[in-house]
């Protein structure tokens, strides 16, 4: 028996509005909407799959689960990030070499530094 992550679900207020910032940052095309309104984004190999979900509740507190994003060039990838409506925040990290960002909603995303 095996088993694998075949998705990560991310609750969203604006499909819309999340949409177009999780697509342009991680180069993810639209290619199904599902029974309930959600929205699947896949990137061209197949391999990351991202799930957004319509949601009238709103963020309340720190992420359970959040993504860690490896860039090849980590500062021009925060930069890109924040043109694309995503910011720096504080949630007590201290002398890390990632830096912790949120989406336009609010959910914590890790950007990892380069290899």
């Amino acid at each position: 028996m095996s088993l694998a992550i075949d998705c990560v679900l991310i609750d969203c207020n604006d499909l819309q509005r999340m949409s177009e910032f999780w697509r342009s940052a991680l180069n993810l095309e639209h290619v199904w909407t599902g029974p309930s309104g959600g929205y699947l984004l896949i990137d061209e190999s197949g391999t990351t799959r991202l799930g957004l979900m319509p949601s009238d509740e709103e963020k309340r507190g720190r992420n359970r689960v959040h993504l860690d994003l490896r860039p090849d060039n980590q500062e021009a990838e925060i930069q890109r990030l924040e043109e694309l409506g995503a910011a720096r925040i504080d949630i007590g990290q201290r002398n890390v070499p990632w830096v912790v960002m949120a989406d336009p909603e609010g959910n914590e995303f890790c950007v990892l530094r380069s290899r």
